[in-house]
């Protein structure tokens, strides 16, 4: 058995892939069950946020396992493997151990440090726990994970600017709001170019990415903001307009109670779904990430509200994967589109924490304890079979011996089975210690697997990895 993982980001595919790879959460379930079910894969894990979809699997072997995943990623996304495969990476063993510990800790995200990443990989966890596809070595994967996680966040400053892409988001609509009303937010319009479309190189600045503050003038002072969806990022995004000074603001889910939770938290009020054409066409900015399926708010809704509006901008941050906002609403007079891919091209020259090879090197030093106790397990079975191999052929010379010799008394074949006994553990001592101590080192299976070899043990106890053929390169 071998660790896998094989998905897809924000740098090996575009929005448009990424949106169709998007594994909600009510399809994650199935997804899962057809994973295990799969020949080559017994335990997975799928990962799907607005930046990533990666599927991590224990597999028997590397090749089949590949296989099966690829050809679910195929069917979750509808593209043939052909098209899909040229923006798949790959990661085997300690190479994927290494991936997750660096997502987790916020290294490969679009905005580098960011704490959500964590909670998401929480919660792909717990799916999987609850669909019952992951309890061995996969689960034990995951849970160092998140340990690995916390420790970053907790023992460096990776996320002391406290950025998110929701605070990223925000910051993008309020300099578009800005820049096209000048006397409706107290950031200097000077800060950036007349036209949003053009403001990209001027938004890659270190303030970009800093946390939205009081101090900061509140950006979005007096702006009437519509959020829609009650989940995590939403709560975020309710919670991160309000510290930057927007005027009323209104959250709309699906369900009311979810609605009415976050606005009764952040000072809000809610409403239901059916009332969001009747907010956007009073709103300035408009927020967005469901979940849903398809498309939340449709150009002909929006077209419908701008008409209303008297020329008044209109901007939304659509966070949502797949899309809630049809993407034809950017067309319209006045309308501004923010989605994942216009964050990706912002954020692509942002600073980064100093902090990130502190956490590179936490990454790293994790990666290899978890391997050399995943190396000391797999050798654990191999030690195990080793002495109840010794011990039955002590037990069964110790029977013929005593038919042999019955004038002993009890005394004295205490002697002579206890002296056989500790010649047998002391010749068995120094290699199962050694056995123990090689395999934490790279090619440590090779000991237990000549253990077997050499004292004929039985088949059953865990092979050797089946390793990738050398000529296949992993791409990240």
């Amino acid at each position: 058995m071998s660790l896998l993982a094989v998905g897809l980001n924000h740098r090996t595919a575009p929005t448009s892939l990424l949106e169709l790879a998007a594994v909600s959460a009510d399809e994650t379930p199935k997804v899962l069950h057809d994973l295990v079910a799969a020949d080559h894969v017994s335990e997975a894990v799928i990962l799907s946020t607005c930046n990533r979809t990666e599927i991590y699997a224990e597999v028997e072997t590397f090749h089949g396992g590949l296989a099966d995943i690829s050809d679910q990623l195929s069917r979750v996304c509808g593209v043939p493997m052909n098209d899909l495969a040229a923006h798949l990476y790959v990661h085997h063993e300690a190479r994927a151990v290494s991936h997750l510990f660096s997502v987790v800790c916020g290294l490969d995200s679009m905005l580098v440090g960011e704490a959500q990443i964590l909670g998401q990989v929480r919660v792909a966890f717990r799916a999987a726990q609850a669909a019952e596809v992951t309890s061995g070595a996969l689960g034990a994967l995951f849970q160092n994970a998140l340990r690995v996680g916390k420790r970053a966040h907790s023992e460096t400053s990776i996320d002391a600017a406290g950025a998110s892409i929701v605070s990223v988001g925000v910051r993008m609509a309020a300099f578009d709001l800005q820049a096209r009303r000048p006397d409706a937010l107290a950031v200097p319009v000077s800060r950036i170019g007349t036209d949003p479309a053009d403001a990209v190189e001027d938004l890659l600045r270190p303030e970009l990415t800093a946390p939205v503050e009081p101090a900061d003038a509140e950006p979005l002072a007096g702006a009437r903001v519509l959020i829609i969806g009650a989940g995590a990022v939403g709560s975020l995004a309710t919670q991160t307009v309000r510290r930057a000074g927007a005027g009323e603001v209104v959250v709309a889910n699906r369900t009311a109670a979810h609605a009415a939770r976050v606005a009764q938290t952040h000072d809000a009020r809610a409403v239901g779904l059916s009332d969001i054409a009747h907010e956007i066409g009073r709103a300035d900015l408009v927020i967005s990430s469901t979940g849903a399926s398809g498309h939340v708010v449709s150009h002909d809704q929006v077209r419908a509200a701008v008409e209303g509006r008297g020329g008044r901008p209109l901007v939304f941050l659509d966070l949502a994967l797949p899309r809630d906002i049809d993407p034809a609403v950017r067309e319209l007079p006045g309308v501004t589109l923010i989605d994942i891919e216009a964050l990706r091209v912002a954020l692509d020259g942002a600073q980064v924490s100093h902090d990130v090879e502190a956490v590179r090197s936490l990454v790293a030093a994790e990666v290899g304890g978890f391997l050399d106790r995943r190396r000391a397990e797999r050798v654990a079975p191999t030690v195990v079979a080793l002495r109840a191999h010794a011990a039955a052929v002590v037990r069964d010379e110790l029977d013929r011996l005593r038919t042999r010799l019955p004038d002993l008394d009890n005394r004295e074949w205490d002697m002579v089975s206890g002296t056989v006994r500790r010649v047998v553990d002391k010749l068995l001592h120094a290699p199962t210690v050694r056995v123990q101590q090689l395999a934490e080192a790279p090619g440590g299976d090779s000991y237990a697997e000549a253990l077997r070899e050499l004292f004929d043990l039985p088949r059953d106890v865990p092979a050797i990895v089946s390793a990738p053929d050398l000529d296949l390169v992993e791409r990240t």
